[in-house]
């Protein structure tokens, strides 16, 4: 395997209490970093297991 499990990103934790203002009219929002570096993570997490799959 090449790629070394250090470079591995955590999965992301969703904002906490308090943190969204559930105004609706922050752009970005709070929840809009969150839900990109989740989609990041799973990818990040699809292309290790398509590695390790090999």
């Amino acid at each position: 395997m090449t790629q070394n499990t250090e470079n591995l990103q955590d999965k992301p934790q969703p904002p906490g209490d308090g943190e969204c203002c559930e105004s609706g009219v922050c752009d970005p929002c709070v929840w809009d970093f969150y839900y990109k570096k989740l989609q990041q993570w799973r990818i990040q997490q699809s292309e290790r297991q398509a590695t390790e799959s090999s």
